[in-house]
């Protein structure tokens, strides 16, 4: 079996689907990057707030306050050299890092799409798009090939299932499943809709979407990779995003989602697409039939143990959340990286109370000093930051004189509907406490259930 897996990896397949995928995450790369900075995002995000949360074991990255531009303008030339295949392996660094650090600076805005693309920029690295179609083939060509072996575009294949299918194992909850939340929340809202505003208002429709958003996401990998199928499942994949993106404001995902799934057609669709755009610019094709054979030297074993590493951790990772007691939508320890979209609605309430332990004098913060809007309504459903800000009041009270400050808070959440409850154990001073991968034991218990299939 390992020999047959092997002999499937290496086989010389036409580099055409891998070359069009270089085009499309390069082009929609530049599209969101110009969205970004026409949106003045960077200043609102990354200039403008005072505080800025970190990830854990990340607390090291720090903004640069207007110099955050040099890294958007980093990453917009860097997806103009992936889109033509220009310095291709430079491109492809220099976009990982940029865009990475710039996710790294504030967890406020932590979406699974942006880890979506960081993973995706960090595999091009080590991918030979750059082999056809390329600036970089026509000036050098003893990179140029007409075929690769098919690892290079199998690792992007995979890494799609992984999404889609881990997104699916994620609604196999009692919650999505029997109680169709929180889309019983979110579709009643929708009323203004031509057509479709009518029938969210119906519960039965709640449970239609859900279930529906279930198998489609369970057996889209599948239905894309058989031959059959394939052409179907991508209709699904354009319906399943296209009513995404109406829905709700999840920005360039649907689109990135969309052009990626192309991947999995047969070559004779790509030649087609690169065909239409010789055409169009008046590029003239010079290739020749060349293979890139899988060689067993030094540097491609080392990419082969890479890839093994990388994909393990992608398939154990997301289930980290086992090794905690209490419920994952509660705590959320265990969330994040792990392809879980948009499953929960919480609201919260958070109230710091800060105490002089010498005059034993307290007063409540007010949190408009010092957070944005966005940045206060994260604050009020997640432990990670709710004790990082408790941290940040602690400093930033020493500076005004009180000793060793203490900090309490008031924390009441919602979760899918759901009688808030308290959150946080208001007795604890949250100066003492520092985070770390073990459980959140100041986190007070869920009091319901949510059953996982």
């Amino acid at each position: 079996m390992f020999n047959s897996i092997t002999t499937y990896l290496k086989h010389p397949v036409k580099a055409a689907p891998l070359a069009v995928f270089r085009i499309l995450f390069g082009g929609l790369m530049l599209f969101s990057t110009l969205r970004f900075l026409s949106q003045n995002w960077v200043e609102t995000y990354y200039i403008y707030p005072t505080v800025h949360f970190k990830y854990f074991g990340f607390e090291f990255v720090r903004d640069f306050g207007e110099y955050t531009y040099i890294l958007y303008a980093i990453t917009l030339l860097a997806s103009v050299g992936i889109l033509l295949g220009y310095k291709y392996r430079l491109s492809t660094v220099l976009l990982f890092l940029s865009f990475t650090y710039c996710e790294l600076i504030d967890k406020t805005y932590y979406l699974n799409h942006y880890y979506f693309v960081s993973i995706i920029g960090f595999l091009l690295i080590f991918l030979p798009a750059n082999a056809y179609f390329s600036m970089d083939a026509k000036r050098h060509p003893k990179i140029a090939f007409t075929h690769i072996p098919r690892y290079n575009i199998f690792v992007i294949q995979l890494m799609l299932c992984i999404v889609y299918f881990y997104a699916g194992l994620a609604k196999l909850n009692s919650d999505w499943l029997l109680r169709a939340m929180p889309l019983q929340i979110w579709l009643p809202s929708l009323y203004d809709l031509p057509v479709l505003g009518d029938l969210f208002q119906k519960q039965w429709m709640h449970y239609v979407m859900s279930w529906s958003g279930m198998l489609y996401d369970l057996s889209i990998p599948f239905l894309l990779f058989s031959k059959r199928t394939r052409l179907f499942a991508f209709l699904l994949v354009v319906v399943f995003h296209v009513l995404t993106r109406v829905l709700f404001p999840i920005g360039i995902f649907p689109y990135v989602m969309i052009l990626s799934t192309l991947i999995f057609f047969n070559a004779t669709l790509h030649e087609k697409i690169i065909s239409g755009l010789s055409r169009l610019f008046k590029i003239k094709d010079s290739s020749r039939i060349k293979r890139l054979r899988w060689v067993p030297n030094l540097r491609n074993q080392s990419i082969a143990l890479l890839f093994i590493f990388f994909f393990a951790f992608q398939l154990i990772f997301p289930f980290r959340y086992l090794l905690y007691p209490d419920e994952l939508f509660w705590t959320e320890e265990g969330y994040r990286y792990s392809w879980r979209v948009m499953l929960m609605e919480k609201g919260g309430y958070v109230q710091y109370k800060i105490v002089d332990p010498e005059t034993k004098n307290w007063f409540y913060v007010n949190h408009h000093e010092f957070l944005t809007d966005y940045q206060e309504k994260q604050l009020r459903t997640q432990a990670d930051f709710i004790l990082e800000f408790a941290h940040f009041l602690e400093g930033h009270f020493r500076t005004k004189g009180i000793k060793n400050p203490e900090v309490y808070v008031d924390s009441f959440i919602s979760l899918n509907g759901r009688l808030s409850q308290r959150f946080i154990d208001p007795n604890i001073d949250l100066t003492k406490i520092k985070d770390s991968w073990k459980h959140k034991d100041w986190i007070l218990p869920f009091n319901d259930t949510i059953y996982g299939f």
